[in-house]
């Protein structure tokens, strides 16, 4: 509630820069406001999906409140999608910078709203008495706990890969994809993507649920995404012009990058019990610290990594111009966005499969353990 309540103004205040400043005045102003809004923001972040494993168990119980979780955080994220131009426009009437500001100030209100509401209706589970750790002693809680560490290093990898071809795929529509409606193109691709990824993880993934352990769809869900780059990379070389021909590999790369989303939250709530259980101490916000951690470490590694990519084959970076780029450079473009993820991919099954060991049955003997100590020690 606190990290909201600072973010909330902080967010404001991000739209709301005094008239008066230009120049290096402003770009100060909107440095600082963005560092504080990173860091109020994950005040919030870090306590909202550490709440998962401390008020459900291991098993069905945790992956359907995570499941709805991340799939609410998509429709969110698609919502503001829609109706920001729109709205800021209508507040704005004609100015953009007013526009913004008004909008800022309502989305402030409603984030304040809804975590109120949150925090006002949610009751833990897990009443663990736990001191506030020191810095060393968040360290040895997730150097000790072996499979956390085993889920971050995947989540890495696994967000590496996607966010490189997110960060990529603007520049194969306007050199690859080409023709004067590739912004039309484009921007129908994005909204397939993010319709079909919210569908992965409201409807795919409970209904793969029904066959699979989260374990198998994990690895289905490697599968498609492999297949998709593969699927990709052949339609690039056709040299084709029809946007819905990439649906096909947009519904595999993107299906596979919602249950992703959702089974590596679960896997990450599920190493909290076996924390508690190994070192006898139970850290929620510890562990899921680390998810937003490795979310903004792969974004600027995707980010790195693109922006090599740009310079060693002489593409623009400006999407408003239209520049000419030679055949080699659209095929280094190509085999960027799709190869090097696969890579990225087939680096983390492995390393998840050759450490990860909570199985269902595994996680179910853990809480019962942790059952069993708690009610020992009352």
């Amino acid at each position: 509630m606190v990290g909201t309540l600072f973010n909330a103004v902080v967010l404001f205040l991000m739209f709301s820069a005094p008239p008066a400043l230009t120049g290096n005045g402003l770009v100060a102003y909107a440095a600082v406001i963005y560092i504080l809004w990173g860091v109020t923001y994950t005040m919030m972040d870090i306590p909202y999906w550490s709440m998962i494993p401390a008020f459900t168990q291991g098993g069905k119980e945790r992956e359907g409140l995570t499941t709805l979780a991340r799939s609410c955080a998509g429709v969110g994220s698609a919502l503001i999608t829609v109706i920001t131009v729109m709205s800021v426009s209508a507040l704005g009437r004609g100015d953009q910078r007013e526009g913004f500001k008004w909008f800022a100030l309502i989305i402030a209100v409603l984030f304040v709203a809804f975590i109120l509401i949150t925090c006002i209706n949610i009751r833990e589970k897990s009443t663990v008495d736990v001191d506030a750790p020191s810095v060393g002693q968040m360290f040895r809680a997730l150097i000790q706990n072996d499979q956390a560490m085993t889920v971050v290093v995947t989540i890495v990898l696994v967000n590496s890969a996607v966010y490189l071809t997110s960060n990529l795929v603007i520049y194969f529509f306007k050199y690859d994809f080409g023709g004067e409606g590739w912004e039309g193109a484009y921007t129908l691709f994005n909204t397939f993507g993010g319709g079909v990824q919210i569908l992965a993880m409201m409807l795919l993934f409970p209904f793969l649920r029904r066959f699979l352990s989260a374990l198998q769809i994990f690895y289905v869900s490697f599968c498609m995404a492999i297949l998709g780059y593969a699927s990709l990379l052949v339609l690039a070389f056709t040299n084709m012009s029809n946007v819905y021909l990439l649906f096909i590999p947009g519904f595999f790369i993107f299906a596979a990058n919602g249950m992703l989303t959702v089974l590596t939250t679960v896997f990450l709530a599920n190493t909290v019990d076996y924390g508690e259980l190994k070192n006898n101490r139970r850290d929620e916000s510890v562990i899921f610290s680390m998810q937003t951690f490795v979310v903004k470490l792969a974004s600027g590694v995707a980010a790195l990594i693109a922006a090599v990519c740009l310079g060693v084959f002489h593409i623009s970076e400006d999407t408003e111009q239209t520049v000419q780029v030679a055949s080699s450079s659209v095929v280094g473009l190509r085999m960027t966005m799709t190869v090097i993820p696969v890579i990225g991919l087939l680096a983390a099954v492995f390393y998840f499969r050759g450490h990860y060991t909570l199985t269902e049955e595994k996680v179910e003997e853990i809480d019962e353990k942790i059952r069993i100590r708690r009610a020992e020690t009352k």
